[in-house]
Protein backbone atom coordinates (compact mmCIF):
# COMPACT_ATOMS: atom_id res chain seq x y z
CA UNK A 1 0.00 0.00 0.00
CA UNK A 2 0.67 3.47 -0.19
CA UNK A 3 0.52 5.46 3.16
CA UNK A 4 1.26 8.49 4.62
CA UNK A 5 2.50 9.39 8.01
CA UNK A 6 1.66 12.50 10.13
CA UNK A 7 4.14 12.83 13.30
CA UNK A 8 6.46 10.64 12.03
CA UNK A 9 9.32 11.75 14.21
CA UNK A 10 7.13 10.90 17.75
CA UNK A 11 6.95 7.59 19.73
CA UNK A 12 4.21 6.33 17.75
CA UNK A 13 4.35 7.62 14.19
CA UNK A 14 8.44 6.41 14.22
CA UNK A 15 7.02 2.99 14.75
CA UNK A 16 4.26 3.30 12.03
CA UNK A 17 6.89 4.42 9.45
CA UNK A 18 9.44 1.68 10.54
CA UNK A 19 7.18 -1.43 10.27
CA UNK A 20 5.13 -0.34 7.50
CA UNK A 21 8.29 0.21 5.58
CA UNK A 22 9.57 -3.72 6.96
CA UNK A 23 6.64 -4.97 5.65
CA UNK A 24 6.68 -3.05 1.93
CA UNK A 25 4.75 -0.64 1.67
CA UNK A 26 5.67 2.62 0.19
CA UNK A 27 5.53 5.46 3.37
CA UNK A 28 5.58 9.06 2.56
CA UNK A 29 6.51 10.56 5.98
CA UNK A 30 5.50 14.22 6.60
CA UNK A 31 7.80 15.86 9.10
CA UNK A 32 8.63 19.56 10.22
CA UNK A 33 12.29 18.28 10.92
CA UNK A 34 13.88 15.89 8.76
CA UNK A 35 16.83 15.89 10.69
CA UNK A 36 14.73 14.32 13.41
CA UNK A 37 13.57 11.13 11.76
CA UNK A 38 15.87 8.47 12.30
CA UNK A 39 14.09 5.89 10.25
CA UNK A 40 15.60 5.20 6.65
CA UNK A 41 15.16 2.33 4.14
CA UNK A 42 13.91 1.91 0.76
CA UNK A 43 10.25 2.80 0.27
CA UNK A 44 10.50 6.18 2.24
CA UNK A 45 10.10 9.61 0.97
CA UNK A 46 10.25 12.13 3.97
CA UNK A 47 8.73 15.62 3.07
CA UNK A 48 9.30 18.87 4.86
CA UNK A 49 5.37 20.66 5.15
CA UNK A 50 4.06 22.87 7.43
CA UNK A 51 1.24 20.78 8.88
CA UNK A 52 -0.84 23.84 9.79
CA UNK A 53 -1.17 24.43 6.10
CA UNK A 54 -4.03 22.04 4.70
CA UNK A 55 -2.94 23.35 0.34
CA UNK A 56 0.62 22.27 1.61
CA UNK A 57 -0.22 19.09 3.02
CA UNK A 58 -2.20 18.21 -0.49
CA UNK A 59 0.62 16.80 -2.21
CA UNK A 60 1.94 14.51 0.41
CA UNK A 61 -1.95 12.61 1.00
CA UNK A 62 -2.66 12.74 -3.16
CA UNK A 63 -3.01 9.20 -4.21
CA UNK A 64 -2.38 7.31 -1.33
CA UNK A 65 -4.07 3.99 -0.12
CA UNK A 66 -4.55 5.40 3.43
CA UNK A 67 -2.85 8.48 5.97
CA UNK A 68 -1.95 7.20 9.43
CA UNK A 69 -1.58 10.18 12.23
CA UNK A 70 0.83 9.93 15.48
CA UNK A 71 0.30 13.30 15.94
CA UNK A 72 -0.67 14.17 19.31
CA UNK A 73 -2.22 16.39 22.58
CA UNK A 74 -0.36 18.47 24.70
CA UNK A 75 -0.24 18.26 28.53
CA UNK A 76 -0.85 22.10 27.91
CA UNK A 77 -2.85 22.85 24.75
CA UNK A 78 -2.63 26.03 22.92
CA UNK A 79 -5.14 28.70 23.93
CA UNK A 80 -8.24 27.98 22.24
CA UNK A 81 -8.59 24.91 19.81
CA UNK A 82 -5.58 22.17 20.88
CA UNK A 83 -2.99 21.49 19.37
CA UNK A 84 -3.88 17.78 18.07
CA UNK A 85 -7.64 19.06 16.80
CA UNK A 86 -5.80 22.09 15.08
CA UNK A 87 -2.94 19.61 12.80
CA UNK A 88 -5.62 16.96 12.30
CA UNK A 89 -7.72 19.44 10.79
CA UNK A 90 -5.47 20.37 8.05
CA UNK A 91 -4.96 16.87 7.39
CA UNK A 92 -8.43 16.05 6.55
CA UNK A 93 -9.07 19.44 4.88
CA UNK A 94 -6.17 17.96 2.61
CA UNK A 95 -7.22 14.16 2.73
CA UNK A 96 -11.05 15.69 1.54
CA UNK A 97 -9.51 18.22 -1.22
CA UNK A 98 -7.29 15.10 -2.74
CA UNK A 99 -10.44 12.60 -2.34
CA UNK A 100 -8.41 10.54 -0.16
CA UNK A 101 -10.86 8.69 2.42
CA UNK A 102 -8.88 6.43 4.70
CA UNK A 103 -7.30 8.04 7.93
CA UNK A 104 -6.66 6.30 11.37
CA UNK A 105 -5.24 8.45 14.23
CA UNK A 106 -4.12 7.84 17.62
CA UNK A 107 -6.01 9.04 20.61
CA UNK A 108 -6.39 7.95 24.03
CA UNK A 109 -8.33 5.65 26.57
CA UNK A 110 -10.18 7.97 28.66
CA UNK A 111 -11.52 9.77 25.06
CA UNK A 112 -14.05 6.46 24.85
CA UNK A 113 -16.27 5.35 27.79
CA UNK A 114 -14.87 2.93 30.08
CA UNK A 115 -15.80 -0.80 30.32
CA UNK A 116 -19.07 -1.16 32.51
CA UNK A 117 -17.40 -3.91 34.60
CA UNK A 118 -14.20 -1.98 34.99
CA UNK A 119 -12.64 -2.58 38.13
CA UNK A 120 -12.81 0.05 41.31
CA UNK A 121 -9.32 0.77 41.12
CA UNK A 122 -9.43 1.76 37.38
CA UNK A 123 -12.31 3.34 38.15
CA UNK A 124 -10.82 5.37 40.83
CA UNK A 125 -7.49 6.22 38.44
CA UNK A 126 -9.48 7.44 35.19
CA UNK A 127 -11.08 10.30 37.19
CA UNK A 128 -7.71 11.27 38.79
CA UNK A 129 -6.09 10.71 35.14
CA UNK A 130 -9.10 12.55 33.34
CA UNK A 131 -8.22 15.73 35.91
CA UNK A 132 -4.45 15.79 35.74
CA UNK A 133 -4.60 15.48 31.53
CA UNK A 134 -8.03 16.94 31.13
CA UNK A 135 -6.37 19.44 28.56
CA UNK A 136 -5.19 16.59 26.65
CA UNK A 137 -8.69 14.52 26.43
CA UNK A 138 -10.33 17.63 25.63
CA UNK A 139 -8.31 18.35 22.65
CA UNK A 140 -8.57 14.73 21.34
CA UNK A 141 -12.25 14.56 22.64
CA UNK A 142 -12.94 17.29 20.25
CA UNK A 143 -10.67 16.16 17.45
CA UNK A 144 -13.09 13.08 17.38
CA UNK A 145 -15.76 14.76 16.97
CA UNK A 146 -14.16 16.63 14.04
CA UNK A 147 -13.59 13.18 12.58
CA UNK A 148 -17.14 12.07 13.10
CA UNK A 149 -18.30 15.09 10.82
CA UNK A 150 -15.49 14.41 8.07
CA UNK A 151 -15.68 12.74 4.80
CA UNK A 152 -13.18 10.38 5.96
CA UNK A 153 -13.71 7.08 6.91
CA UNK A 154 -11.66 7.52 9.94
CA UNK A 155 -10.62 5.00 12.81
CA UNK A 156 -9.37 5.82 16.29
CA UNK A 157 -6.82 3.96 18.18
CA UNK A 158 -7.20 4.90 21.54
CA UNK A 159 -4.39 3.46 24.13
CA UNK A 160 -3.93 3.63 28.20
CA UNK A 161 -0.10 4.83 29.28
CA UNK A 162 2.18 3.82 27.10
CA UNK A 163 5.35 1.81 27.44
CA UNK A 164 8.63 2.29 25.04
CA UNK A 165 8.92 -1.73 24.48
CA UNK A 166 9.24 -3.68 21.69
CA UNK A 167 6.28 -4.54 19.51
CA UNK A 168 5.50 -7.96 20.49
CA UNK A 169 1.61 -7.98 18.22
CA UNK A 170 0.14 -9.73 21.16
CA UNK A 171 -2.71 -7.27 23.24
CA UNK A 172 -6.14 -6.86 23.10
CA UNK A 173 -8.76 -4.80 21.09
CA UNK A 174 -12.09 -3.89 21.42
CA UNK A 175 -13.67 -1.94 18.74
CA UNK A 176 -16.09 0.66 19.97
CA UNK A 177 -15.06 -0.02 23.81
CA UNK A 178 -11.99 -0.55 25.73
CA UNK A 179 -10.30 -3.63 27.51
CA UNK A 180 -11.35 -4.65 30.95
CA UNK A 181 -8.38 -3.55 33.01
CA UNK A 182 -6.35 -2.47 30.34
CA UNK A 183 -3.11 -0.30 31.91
CA UNK A 184 -0.77 -0.17 29.66
CA UNK A 185 0.21 -0.84 25.93
CA UNK A 186 3.74 -0.43 24.29
CA UNK A 187 3.86 2.43 21.99
CA UNK A 188 5.11 0.11 19.29
CA UNK A 189 2.18 -2.32 19.48
CA UNK A 190 -0.12 0.74 19.17
CA UNK A 191 1.81 1.60 15.50
CA UNK A 192 1.24 -2.46 14.45
CA UNK A 193 -2.54 -1.92 15.31
CA UNK A 194 -3.17 1.58 13.65
CA UNK A 195 -1.88 -0.52 11.02
CA UNK A 196 -3.64 -3.38 11.09
CA UNK A 197 -6.62 -1.19 11.12
CA UNK A 198 -6.10 0.11 7.31
CA UNK A 199 -7.53 -2.58 5.75
CA UNK A 200 -10.10 -3.38 8.49
CA UNK A 201 -13.59 -2.61 7.88
CA UNK A 202 -14.84 -3.13 11.31
CA UNK A 203 -12.80 -0.32 12.01
CA UNK A 204 -14.22 2.48 10.30
CA UNK A 205 -15.96 5.16 11.91
CA UNK A 206 -15.21 3.61 15.36
CA UNK A 207 -13.59 4.02 18.01
CA UNK A 208 -10.90 1.26 18.96
CA UNK A 209 -9.51 0.87 22.18
CA UNK A 210 -6.28 -1.36 22.29
CA UNK A 211 -4.08 -2.62 25.76
CA UNK A 212 -2.36 -5.73 27.35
Amino acid sequence: MKLTVFGATGGVGREIVRQALAAGHEVTAVVRDPARLEVTGEGLRVVRADLRDPEALRPAVAGRDAVLSGLGARRRADAGTGIATQLTRSVVRAMEAEGVRRLVVVSAGPVGLAPADSPLLDRAMRVVIGRVFKDVYADLTVMEADLANSATDWTSVRPPRLLDKPVTGTYRKVVGGFPRAGRTIARADVAHAMLGAVDDPTTVKQGVGVAY
